[in-house]
């Protein structure tokens, strides 16, 4: 029996562009869930008999809220609903599924890298029929429907089992309950040449932050790729994430970074964050930064089996360093800078326009899905060092010697009063017009701009996407405000200098960057309006 529940509309909570992330007693609230996701709902266009996929991370009020999802599914009138087996799914294995099944869209819920727990974070996003994030007009719908609506509708029965493998009839749905891990872990085998992984000798540590990578890592890299038992730590997924912050960066992952940087390290660690679609990757005695990893995968990319005819373009975030610029024009191929957020690299992976993309904030995929995706770029470093017999210092010593390196380094200042966070910005862009030509110790402003896009495939504009400074010599720094937290505002700035082949290639990076990042402070006042005197989190 269908259930119609009288509601109210909650337009003070306005979702951000990539679903609704809130505290987790936000979400408790009477019928706050279900409004979204009715919400959603009405939205899509032809879902009478279409395939919904759904699952999340694993963390607290996931299976609650799954509960109701499917339940509301079945009143919506999907033709079946696919749950990962114990409502888990990773955000690239659920853009796996949506495409593999031919889903029309799914639900991800997910808060991704924030924290979890009673206290902490929830999420639900929407995910399109191409696996990725709903675009902005699909957003801006689910939004305006949740100002209005004034009821949901969901199927009077009991929760169905998602611990059992197999498939119930709900009303006229079918829900189908599958292995999370296997669709994905076949479509990486297929990519990615097992075989030299497993007789390269490497050793491996994988950090799996008690999140949602867990089973994926256990399965791809200890049973399938035959690395020792164990080298997939804290690799399940634990409701609070066992107390861990999981985001993958030297902060959060500091006891793998104590780990490498020691004597007898592995060859390789890494780790991937909540959802599963970020990454972190760490040689013996190197770290590799985000920016740098997209430039090198994209340069080594053509040995691993999938990508052996090589790469039709580059995109990367307009944050993100330029060194992948440098690899696509050695390679002939196009480099597309983008806006901040993975439904600008869908546009152009769907086009066929481009192979790889990149974000500064440790996000790396291919046209495989259309997520990022941190075990894929775990598994293409490993391709690479079983495929050259090099280690990680190598690979990047002798890129930089090729293509120059570009020193680079975020700094996240976290939980900004959002008022601070906003006169920041403002005052930066009045005074745009201002900065060229000042100098800033030995750096002198050439151009500064607020980052506007237009997208190559249907015309469509993002404007105000990041202030970018940019000094004469090709030094940089970029400031934006990131929507990922669910308290105040995360002030990013980006700074980067890049060093032609032939210079100081093997120095320390915050020495590189200490004339950048003071010319930051000065340019924006971070001090002065924010009462903050270092970042919370440099990676």
């Amino acid at each position: 029996m269908i259930h119609a529940v009288a509601t109210r509309p909650f337009a003070d909570q306005k979702p951000g562009t990539s679903g609704l992330r809130k505290k987790v007693k936000i979400f408790q609230q009477p019928h706050y869930a279900e409004n979204f996701i009715q919400s959603v709902f009405d939205v899509v266009p032809e879902k009478e008999g279409a395939t919904l996929v759904i699952g999340g991370d694993g963390r607290f009020l996931n299976r609650e809220v799954i509960g109701k999802a499917i339940r509301m599914a079945a009143a919506a009138g999907f033709g079946r609903v696919i749950v990962g087996q114990g409502g888990i799914l990773s955000t690239p294995a659920a853009s796996n599924l949506i495409r593999e099944r031919g889903a029309i869209g799914g639900l991800v819920l997910s808060a991704s890298h924030n924290p979890g727990g009673p206290d902490e974070d929830f999420g639900i996003k929407y995910n399109v029929g191409n696996g990725g994030p709903a675009p902005e007009k699909v957003t801006a719908a689910i939004y305006a429907r949740t100002t209005e609506i004034d009821h949901f509708a969901i199927f009077e029965a009991p929760d169905v089992d998602i611990d059992t493998l197999g498939e119930t009839q709900l009303a006229d749905t079918i829900v189908e309950v599958v292995d999370p891990v296997a669709s994905y872990a076949a479509l990486m085998e297929r990519l990615f040449d097992f075989g030299a992984i497993r007789s390269s000798g490497l050793s491996v540590a994988f950090d799996a932050m008690s999140a949602v990578t867990g089973p994926y890592a256990t399965e791809i890299l200890e049973r399938r790729l035959g690395f020792a038992p164990g080298r997939v730590r804290n690799g399940t997924p634990l409701e609070d994430f066992g107390g861990h912050h999981p985001d993958p960066n030297l902060v959060h992952a500091r006891a793998l970074y104590d780990l490498m940087m020691s004597p007898g390290a592995p060859d390789f660690g890494a780790a991937s964050d909540g959802d599963g679609d970020r990454n972190l990757i760490i040689g013996r005695g190197i770290f590799i930064t985000p920016s740098d990893s997209l430039a090198m995968l994209a340069a080594n990319a053509h040995l691993a089996p999938g990508y052996a005819e090589g790469l039709k373009g580059i995109a990367r975030s307009m944050p993100t360093s330029a060194a992948a610029d440098r690899v696509a024009a050695a390679l002939g191929i196009p480099c597309y800078e983008t806006p901040t957020g993975w439904k600008f690299f869908g546009n152009l992976l769907d086009a066929g326009r481009v192979t790889i993309c990149g974000e500064e904030s440790a996000g790396t995929g291919s046209d495989h899905v259309r997520e990022k995706d941190g075990l894929w770029a775990v598994l293409l470093w490993l391709n690479i060092l079983a495929a050259t017999g090099k280690s990680v210092k190598q690979i990047a010593t002798e890129h930089w010697a090729r293509f120059g390196r570009n020193y680079y380094a975020r700094h996240d200042y976290e939980g900004v009063e959002s008022n601070a966070a906003d006169a920041l910005m403002g005052g930066l862009r009045d005074r745009l017009a201002q900065l060229p030509g000042q100098a800033f110790g030995t750096l002198t402003v050439e151009a500064a701009d607020d980052f506007a896009y237009e997208d190559p495939t249907d015309g469509s504009i993002s404007s105000q996407q990041g202030v970018r400074v940019l000094f004469q010599g090709g030094s940089r720094v970029v400031f934006r405000l990131s929507g990922t937290g669910t308290s105040g505002a995360t002030l990013r700035v980006y700074l980067e200098r890049y060093e032609p082949a032939g210079g100081r290639l093997d120095a320390d990076t915050t020495e590189m960057l200490a004339e950048i990042a003071a010319a930051a402070d000065q340019i924006a006042q971070i001090r002065k309006l924010t009462g903050r005197t270092a970042p919370d989190v440099v990676t």
